[in-house]
């Protein structure tokens, strides 16, 4: 008789499966998040016991560390496992009545038009790469590692537009306490896209472009040295700081162009395109909501 398998000998069965196909920062999150979460709280459970097992028993020690988005993490992952073992060995489980723990969304702090006067006028007086790099990405969306990643053969002046191929960013592997930079292709296929230069934008680069080579990085205007995520995101803060910004992170730029790009008009899935969301439907539900002045405006015409 074939001895019964256990949760660990799965989990180890389904990451030699998804190793191929998850990006490396990916993989050892859920490598962490198995060692410290899932396999101390199941301590090597058999998967025929695991069948008639509560999953809100372990919902409820989760809340006691983690936050509601964590806690969905976790559980959505321990469901990709479970999914596994039944497929290939046919174990059954029901997640049906798990009660999860809900997600309050933030509001995302985008900029006001004073704010993002004051500053493109400060980056364009500073006028250094990193400064006219915070100037694209509020005027394109680009997430801080595809401008990190960014070389400047990826910008095409005569047909105005830039080619988003790679994204950089630390992965840090929580098991050996260790980081390294990797510059990779973006998250999901749609990442991978072409963004139009408006004529603002073509203005500041046509000056730049030449005095820099094809494979070098924009950020640093050198093919050995880059710049990364973190690091921008310090100098970030730094510009926020003299601007007399408050409550601003770099990913605040994408959430502006959007909200702008919503404002004058422009339509969903052109902006799903342009952000490199892989479904229209996450544009919808993070940028696309009615201002109280868009609604006064209706109402009054009733």
């Amino acid at each position: 008789m074939e001895k019964e398998k256990t949760l660990n000998e799965i989990i180890e069965e389904w990451l030699k499966f998804k190793k191929i196909t998850l990006k490396e920062s990916t993989y050892y999150r859920y490598i962490y998040m198995i060692n410290q979460y899932i396999v101390p709280h199941f301590k090597n459970i058999e998967m025929e016991k695991l069948q008639e097992y509560d999953f809100n028993i372990f919902v409820t020690e989760l809340m006691k560390v983690l936050k509601p988005t964590s806690i969905r993490n976790v559980i959505s992952l321990l469901k990709s496992i479970l999914a596994y073992g039944k497929k290939k060995y046919g174990y059954n489980f029901n997640f049906d009545f798990v009660a999860m723990p809900k997600v309050h969304k933030k509001e995302l702090r985008v900029l006001s038009p004073n704010e993002k006067k004051k500053l493109e006028k400060y980056c364009l007086k500073h006028n250094t790469l990193r400064h006219i790099g915070i100037i694209i990405c509020l005027n394109t969306g680009l997430r801080i590692g595809e401008i990190c990643a960014l070389k400047w053969d990826c910008i095409d002046l005569e047909k105005r537009v830039l080619q988003i191929k790679y994204t950089m960013q630390r992965i840090y592997n929580k098991i050996e306490k260790n980081s390294m930079i990797k510059i990779d292709i973006p998250k999901s296929e749609k990442s991978v896209r072409t963004i139009p230069i408006s004529t603002k934008i073509y203005n500041i680069l046509k000056p730049l472009k030449k005095q820099y080579a094809k494979n070098s990085f924009f950020l640093t205007g050198s093919s050995d040295t880059y710049l990364e995520p973190r690091t921008y995101q310090k100098m970030f803060e730094k510009c926020m700081k003299e601007c007399k910004i408050k409550d601003l992170h770099f990913h605040s730029l994408r959430h502006s162009f959007a909200s702008d790009c919503i404002n004058i008009g422009m339509d969903t899935k052109s902006l799903s395109e342009v952000l490199g969301h892989n479904d229209i439907k996450t544009t919808l539900q993070t940028y696309v909501h009615s201002s109280l002045k868009s609604k006064k405006k209706y109402l009054e015409r009733l």
